[in-house]
């Protein structure tokens, strides 16, 4: 079993993806002048958030949605939403963090990275397994739950003079990478396989040519970010980051084996319950959440769990979902 894990691993830091964000990570630590301009960046992450919509659509409108997948979707949501408050009772037992600080940090860990779930379908394909395309539905329903878990743990009036419910609402829900992940994958739901096939040479054959710039450009993002920590991110705050993925890809072991997932979906369900938020969460609580420090709840999503998801933990993830097998 040991060894299983061990050529897992293997498998997850030689591909091409891992070792350009190590390659981003060593610059940033380097103080190199390697950069991504940010307009780059950014179209690449639109292309990677409307690729894998559009596929996953594509793929649900040729097979389905059974009802293992309705159920991992209902968990996701439940997963989502209750997960923050776990994190804020620990967050408040074991550091210091104002009650503000611990909740925003907190809603980062119901809610998922797509980019870690995107390294984590490349994993999938590159142990052979199979999944259902109706997991990137079940990614875009735990965007948003644990962003409003996050402002109830606050307590935020919205009669303190700050933005509204309705705005709130409009950010957490109209959120730009949101609206392209669900709209391409109702796109792809109608237009079907006659819809992959015609942009096929954009969508498909460039994708993981993009995915290593992009992983390039987050390395050098997270390298930054971990330079940068300020005096919060104290020894119990960094543990956080550290032992909340282990606690979430646990709680979504159990689920997959329940609901009774291939070893395909578990990985991938497994790594949204281990992921943290470093896209849709900071753009809602700069808004939601203004007084709450974004050096923190950065730091610790992008700078520590990012890291540690795609370089070991995608392998234990991997792993844990074979070992579920019955």
């Amino acid at each position: 079993m040991i060894a299983d894990a061990l050529g897992l691993a293997e498998i997850n830091l030689l591909s091409p993806v891992v070792m350009f964000f190590l390659l981003g990570l060593v610059a940033a630590f380097a103080r190199s002048d390697l950069s991504i301009p940010e307009a780059f960046a950014k179209g690449i992450s639109l292309f990677l958030i409307l690729a894998i919509g559009f596929k996953g659509g594509a793929a649900v409108a040729t097979n389905g949605i059974d009802a293992a997948m309705a159920w991992t979707g209902l968990a996701g949501i439940a997963i989502s939403f209750l997960m923050p408050f776990l994190g804020f009772a620990l967050l408040r037992t074991t550091t210091g963090l104002s009650r503000t600080d611990a909740a925003a940090v907190a809603a980062h860990y119901g809610s998922v990275s797509l980019v870690t779930f995107i390294a984590a379908t490349a994993l999938v394909s590159a142990l052979g397994l199979t999944s259902n395309a109706a997991m990137v539905a079940v990614l875009a329903v735990m965007e948003t739950p644990a962003i409003l878990a996050g402002l109830l743990l606050a307590r935020r009036a919205a009669q303190d003079g700050k933005p509204g419910g309705g705005t709130i609402l409009h950010e957490v829900f109209l959120n730009g990478a949101v609206v392209l992940l669900i709209g391409a994958f109702a796109i792809g739901a109608i237009t079907g396989e006659r819809g992959l096939t015609a942009i096929a040479p954009l969508i498909v054959a460039p994708f993981q040519g993009f995915l290593c710039i992009f992983m390039l450009d987050m390395g050098l993002i997270a390298g930054a970010r971990l330079m940068s920590s300020g005096a919060k991110m104290r020894l119990p705050t960094i543990a956080f980051g550290l032992y909340m993925p282990l606690i979430g890809a646990v709680i979504g072991a159990g689920l997959s084996a329940l609901i009774g997932l291939g070893a395909g979906d578990a990985l991938l369900f497994i790594t949204l319950a281990a992921s943290a938020s470093y896209i849709a969460v900071p753009a809602a609580l700069r808004l939601a959440l203004p007084q709450a420090d974004a050096g923190v709840y950065l730091t610790l999503s992008l700078g520590i769990t990012f890291p540690l998801n795609l370089t070991l933990g995608l392998p234990l993830y991997a792993f844990a979902a074979q070992a579920i097998q019955p």
